[in-house]
């Protein structure tokens, strides 16, 4: 039996086979799918297209569908070929999660199983994708329009494209769905995305050394803030916070939960602690490890003291009550211990200012060499008035033939 594969922008639609992209798209684990009576409480399919976009269907057929089967379902106009993610109870909760109401959205009917057939003319509709992406941009820039075009979508069928774009404002394109439905010659719907949901279409691999999440298993973008960066005390470099969708980074929120749970068991604006070998200043803190450094000095580090946040608060209520322990009862460490807990780059992200000395050594090396220069200039040139042999010139001692008065 000949199988027929389509490239669909890092996902595969075959004959046979599992989608690259349906194990790492999909934001929930069927674990129904082995139960026959989760299958059989309602015959509503989710459909994976290319990339991230989904849409759910009525299997009114009753077809034997399971996660990886390649459909082919009702579109407008025409059909279109996509692969199944969801079935069975969990398509109902997922469309709770993302307040999908069944009275507005229309779910439209899958007609079967894709056939060879079916597959091998999604496949040549999707290889123009690439080129028409290419064009789609030059034209767009003809006329002159504030917009970029970031992906092409090929219906299964080839009747129609969707034309994803980035703008920053309001773009009126009317002219453009008629110069490209002139071009093309399909049906045009065009689809403003974000810059996330671009990076995640187009791909890459970040910084971490592993390909960027929005482009394997992400489909919701939450709202990433920099006092995700500030409670886990990561450098506040914006070069470095930002991703390649220069936004802030997604894993700025993986374990933010996590510090938020360790400060809590910190003292809240780390006061002073009173004890009877003198005042204890908050130095440093490690919230994960359950460690706060105090120093006897509160400018700069001296007699340094770990203890624990138990002990902190011990002392803090102690000194509520206006009594005072006679030590703080923790365990000495050193400055050099204490600074190498901190924060280490572990990726060889350098910092973008690491040329700024190098750079500097060069312009004070340039200028030396100039400095230099000028004074051998200045020592071999004669004294002002003569010629290079010796001679004066006529009519006074001025270069210009002059007589200075």
């Amino acid at each position: 039996m000949e199988e027929y594969t389509l490239q669909n922008g890092g996902c595969r639609f075959s004959g046979k086979g599992c989608c690259r992209n349906s194990a790492h798209m999909l934001p929930v684990t069927d674990w129904l799918c082995d139960l026959p009576e989760s299958i059989a409480d309602t015959d509503l399919v989710e459909v994976q297209f290319k990339n991230t976009r989904k849409a759910y269907f009525h299997n009114t057929g009753g077809l034997p569908l399971e996660k990886g089967t390649k459909v082919a379902v009702e579109a407008n106009p025409g059909h279109d070929v996509g692969e199944v993610t969801l079935t069975g109870t969990l398509v109902r909760k997922q469309m709770a999660k993302y307040k999908i109401d069944l009275e507005r959205y229309e779910i439209r009917t899958i007609y079967r199983i894709a056939t060879e057939q079916d597959l091998q003319r999604a496949a040549e509709a999707h290889k123009k994708e690439q080129d028409t992406m290419i064009k789609a941009r030059a034209l767009a820039k003809s006329l002159g329009l504030e917009m970029k075009i970031g992906d092409v979508e090929y219906q299964g069928d080839g009747s129609k494209a969707i034309f994803y774009y980035i703008a920053d404002g309001r773009v009126d394109f009317r002219q453009l769905i008629r110069v490209y439905a002139e071009t093309f010659r399909v049906r045009i719907e065009m689809k403003q995305i974000g810059a996330r949901q671009e990076a995640g279409r187009i791909g890459g691999t970040g910084p971490c050394g592993r390909e960027l999440c929005c482009s394997t298993w992400m489909t919701n973008f939450h709202s990433v803030g920099t006092g995700a960066a500030r409670i886990q005390n990561i450098s506040p470099n914006p070069q470095k916070l930002a991703g390649q969708c220069a936004k802030l980074k997604c894993c700025l929120n993986y374990e933010v939960e996590v510090y938020e749970d360790a400060l809590s068991m910190i003292p809240y604006r780390h006061p002073p602690l009173e004890a009877q070998d003198g005042t204890w200043y908050c130095f440093s803190m490690d919230p994960l490890a359950g460690e706060i450094t105090y120093s006897t000095d509160p400018k700069k580090p001296e007699n340094l003291q770990i203890v624990t946040p138990m002990q902190a608060k011990e002392i803090i209520r102690l000194n509520q009550e206006g009594k005072k322990p006679k030590a703080l009862a923790g365990k000495s460490t050193t400055v050099e211990a204490v600074e190498s807990l901190g924060y280490q780059n572990v990726v060889g992200q350098d910092d973008l200012t690491r040329f700024d000395k190098k750079r500097n050594r060069d312009r004070n090396r340039d200028r030396d060499r100039d400095r230099d220069r000028n004074k051998d200039r200045n020592k071999n040139n004669e004294r002002p008035g003569k010629f290079r042999d010796g001679s004066r010139p006529r009519g006074g001692n001025r270069p210009d033939g002059g007589v200075q008065q």
